[in-house]
């Protein structure tokens, strides 16, 4: 079987797998090729991978490998009918890619459709491993440009009182970002929609912000169910009222397939302290803050700091790369059968959970979007938006 890794495009500084997958990739009965230069962005040498056994080749021969992976969807062009492609094609946003896999007879397995609930998915899910690392890193950002310390000091020059952190929301990322406030010494408020997410805020040292009539406004597939107009402005005067004094802000919400909502309008962005950092996580999908510039941080006219950087896990790409090329790894040889990749029906992770389960997501499969020229029959939702 043979597996090709291309290099990602300009910007991505990650690699779909690193050379500490080689070993488990190989037993598999995979052979490797990697496109040359491919994981040097994330500080991968063409040795390291040629040491772990696989072969640097150009982009031609990676993109003629049976078998495809990469973060980025990289393009049919040069990939044969029949072959299988798992990436990150945020399908939503990008029907585009669908379609174009479809027209090529391209198999392709989108990772971030994984149904995350699963116990066996845990292991493979991309979107909680980068989404992890972007959290954390969050965090460092707003530390790195706010213009104070972040913990209590006591000096002989007198006390320095800990500064205050809000997270917004707390999935993966953001419970993270309020783990590691907290490690910095902060003292560390945090908001979801979702009330069921109190307990988890304050398990990792977080003060549960709550919001008078929120209800667990979470879907049957894990994530944020997209909210009233009326109440995401209730939400947001809330926590900006709690973040009018705060000294680092970090905004989390994401909702699948959807442009970011807006949980800091330019209004709040005018109460917030001169030297207030507000990291907005969501920036490559419109921003959680209406003030954001996607890929630069502006200092707004009342002095407040907006880091608009994008690709966050991109930031840490030696760590993410690993992190991935794990996930990654772990779920193409669960695909091996006696030596062969075999796309199966019966697999949950492909195809989603059968209809009367408790895992069942109605109009939506799994990771597999599109074989034969043909979508998943599962996946109705996104049939919608191919229309």
């Amino acid at each position: 079987m043979k597996l090709g890794v291309p290099m990602e495009p300009a910007g991505e500084t990650r690699v779909a797998i690193a050379p500490s997958s080689m070993k488990k990739l190989l037993k598999a009965g995979f052979e490797v090729f990697i496109e040359k230069g491919a994981g040097v962005a994330a500080n991968y040498l063409d040795a390291d991978y040629e040491t772990a056994g696989a072969k640097m080749t150009t982009r031609k021969e990676v993109l003629s490998c049976e078998t495809i992976i990469s973060i980025r969807f990289p393009g049919i062009e040069g990939i044969a009918k029949g072959t299988c492609l798992a990436c990150v094609a945020d399908p939503f946003r990008n029907p585009e890619y669908v379609q174009a896999c479809i027209d090529g007879g391209v198999t392709l397995l989108s990772m971030d459709m994984i149904p995350r609930r699963l116990s066996r998915a845990q292991s493979m899910d991309v979107n909680s491993s980068q989404d992890n690392l972007a959290g954390y890193k969050a965090v460092l950002l707003g530390a790195a440009h706010v213009p104070r310390g972040i913990p209590m000091m006591t000096t002989s020059a007198g006390t320095i009182r800990p500064a205050k952190v809000v997270i917004m929301g707390s999935g993966v990322a953001g419970l993270q970002a309020i783990a590691t406030a907290k490690r910095l010494g902060a003292i560390v408020y945090a908001s979801d929609v979702r009330k069921t997410a109190a307990e988890q805020i304050e398990s990792v040292g977080g003060r549960f912000i709550e919001v008078d009539g929120m209800d667990d406004f979470e879907d049957e597939s894990g994530y944020a169910k997209p909210l009233t107009g009326e109440f995401i402005q209730k939400v947001n005067d809330t926590v900006c009222g709690v973040a009018a004094d705060a000294d680092i802000i970090v905004t989390t919400a994401r909702i699948f397939g959807r442009p970011a909502p807006i949980t800091v309008p330019s209004s709040a962005i005018k109460n917030f302290k001169p030297g207030a950092v507000v990291v907005d996580m969501n920036a490559d999908v419109g921003g959680n803050c209406e003030d954001t510039v996607a890929g630069e941080i502006i200092t707004t006219e009342n002095g407040v700091i907006i880091v608009g950087t994008s690709n966050l896990p991109g930031t840490l790409a030696t760590t993410a790369s690993m992190l991935y090329s794990n996930n990654l790894t772990t779920f193409i040889t669960s695909l091996v059968k006696e030596g062969e990749l075999v796309i199966s029906e019966d697999d949950e992770i492909l195809v989603g959970a059968p209809e009367g389960s408790d895992f069942y997501v109605n109009g939506m499969g799994g990771v597999l979007l599109c074989k034969d020229g043909a979508l998943h029959p599962k996946q109705t939702r996104l049939g919608g938006v191919l229309e």
